[in-house]
């Protein structure tokens, strides 16, 4: 279903937007970057029924350099949006994040500024580590079919793939969490009998351990809606990881065979790193009784120690906070009930 999305509204944008655009504005369109990336399971090729009960339908995603989007945005909205059709190939136009349907014009900066949180390509290793990976899946997802200045592509060029620097770093900071926030969290909510953390900690561990796993297959993970499916495709460790996930999430399996198996995910991805010489070979170790098998704190402090001043103490950023920032904008212009109607609420009379 997604791909089917993406290759009409490939055709919509040929057939209909591109020729309605280069001939209303045909110095504009030379700036312009038309395609289909961004938000939306689509841009990932996830697309599915489930997801066609909001944003859901064609669309071409727009980006305009910031001052002709606010020169122009409102017109181009006018002059195009007045002439599209309401379906094209069988599909309704989407109306999604900004403002249009079928077409969604948005300034070049301000997409980049709520995706990644700057308005161009990283420059510094400090610029990359303050991006969340997630959201830069958001800027290279997708398909980019008209971009003449080549400005957008040279951006998502750009983000091809981290510095080493910044992905060595990276890395230390999930072998971090992973052991530490991880392993011996649950280790200790075990030992008090803590179920609730025990949970938490447990369900923390193996999202770390995937997404840790595509650091080390040098792929960006995406939001962990789509964390797993992407995970099982992974070319290395993912073969071996998978049955142990598998398992561990199993309602049935027991805190001690669920910690048993995050001590085997330890051992595949210190195995990997030593076999990519991420870090070097070392002695084999076995954990403690109280604090478990906190394996990969070693592989933590192996790679902070070669790392440059620059990076060493520079703390990655992982959540979303570009994105909330945005989303909370977006949610404080609209009317409360067009926000209920997308979150399909549905008013039940007399309550």
């Amino acid at each position: 279903m997604a791909n089917e999305i993406i290759d009409i509204s490939r055709g919509f944008f040929e057939d209909v937007v591109r020729p309605l655009l280069e001939q209303a504005f045909p110095e504009e369109a030379q700036q312009v970057a038309c395609g289909v990336f961004g938000y939306g399971s689509e841009c990932l090729g996830m697309d599915d029924e489930i997801s066609q009960d909001h944003h859901w339908g064609l669309r071409v995603d727009m980006l305009i350099p910031d001052a002709i989007f606010k020169a122009k945005s409102g017109e181009i909205l006018e002059r195009i949006g007045a002439n599209l059709p309401e379906t094209y190939g069988g599909f309704a136009l989407r109306e999604g994040h900004v403002a249009g349907a079928g077409i969604a014009p948005e300034s070049f900066e301000g997409f980049l500024t709520r995706t990644i949180g700057l308005t161009g390509a990283p420059a510094s290793y400090s610029e990359w580590l303050d991006m969340p990976e997630e959201d830069i899946v958001h800027v290279t997802n997708g398909e980019v079919w008209y971009d003449p200045s080549g400005r957008f592509t040279g951006v998502r060029e750009v983000l091809s793939y981290y510095p080493e620097p910044v992905w060595l770093r990276r890395i230390s900071h999930w072998c971090r969490y992973f052991s530490g926030m991880g392993v011996y969290a649950l280790k200790r909510a075990v030992m008090r009998n803590n179920e609730v953390y025990a949970t938490t900690s447990f369900g923390r561990s193996i999202k770390w351990a995937m997404e840790l796993t595509f650091l080390l297959n040098q792929q960006y993970f995406p939001y962990d809606k789509w964390l797993y499916p992407f995970f099982k495709n992974l070319p290395e460790l993912a073969d071996q990881m998978d049955p142990l996930i598998s398992e561990g999430v199993q309602l049935g399996t027991a805190w001690k065979r669920r910690l048993e198996i995050l001590e085997a995910i330890s051992d595949l991805l210190d195995g990997q790193m030593v076999k990519m010489g991420i870090i070097s070979p070392h002695p084999g170790f076995v954990g403690s009784e109280t604090s478990g098998y906190r394996l990969l704190e070693h592989a933590y402090a192996a790679i902070v120690k070669q790392l440059p001043d620059e990076v060493k103490n520079y703390v990655p950023k992982w959540d979303q906070v570009y994105l909330e920032e945005f989303h909370t904008s977006y949610v404080d212009g609209l009317p409360i009930e067009d926000w209920d109607r997308l979150l399909n609420l549905t008013v039940v009379e007399g309550k």
